[in-house]
């Protein structure tokens, strides 16, 4: 029988390797319930993967804070995901997120799904976020505070 450790290092060092350019990273673990009848994760989770992923975004960049002041926050316009491997339970996922093409009322977020069992993206994932009044109802302009705190951990203003 082969010798059934983990290299941790090496794991961790793949890992990392495949999020190196996604400056916020969530980590959960794969549950026996992610499962479908066909005996992978099934397509919805990937989803709630993003979301995790998106709203610790959210909180990094300050608009928990902003919206709760102002009412003016994100809301999500569209989401897709394109599915490279099959996730199993059980494993460990890592996903990574960094926002592109900040306008003048919205953004973009690219994602990636790593699992940590094959060492690999799993998915990728795209989102438009576009800023939305919850108080009159309408879109409105990214606030300077949520640019600034893109700023803080993109590499672009």
């Amino acid at each position: 029988m082969g010798d059934a450790r983990v290299d941790r290092a090496a794991l961790e060092s793949a890992v990392a390797e495949l999020l190196v350019d996604y400056p916020v990273v969530v980590t959960t673990m794969v549950a026996w319930g992610d499962m479908d009848a066909n005996g992978h994760v099934n397509n919805t989770v990937y989803f709630r993967y993003l979301e995790h992923a998106r709203l610790q975004c959210f909180t990094e960049m300050g608009f928990m804070k902003v919206q709760a002041e102002t009412g003016v926050g994100p809301i999500l316009s569209w989401t897709d995901c394109r599915f490279r491997r099959a996730l199993t339970y059980p494993d460990t996922v890592s996903i990574g997120t960094r926002i592109r093409d900040v306008q003048h009322d919205r953004f973009e977020m690219e994602s990636v799904i790593v699992s940590h069992a094959m060492r690999h993206v799993a998915a990728q994932g795209q989102q438009r976020v576009v800023i939305y009044d919850y108080r009159q109802n309408q879109k409105a302009s990214l606030p300077e505070s949520i640019r600034q705190g893109i700023g803080r951990f993109e590499k672009h203003p």
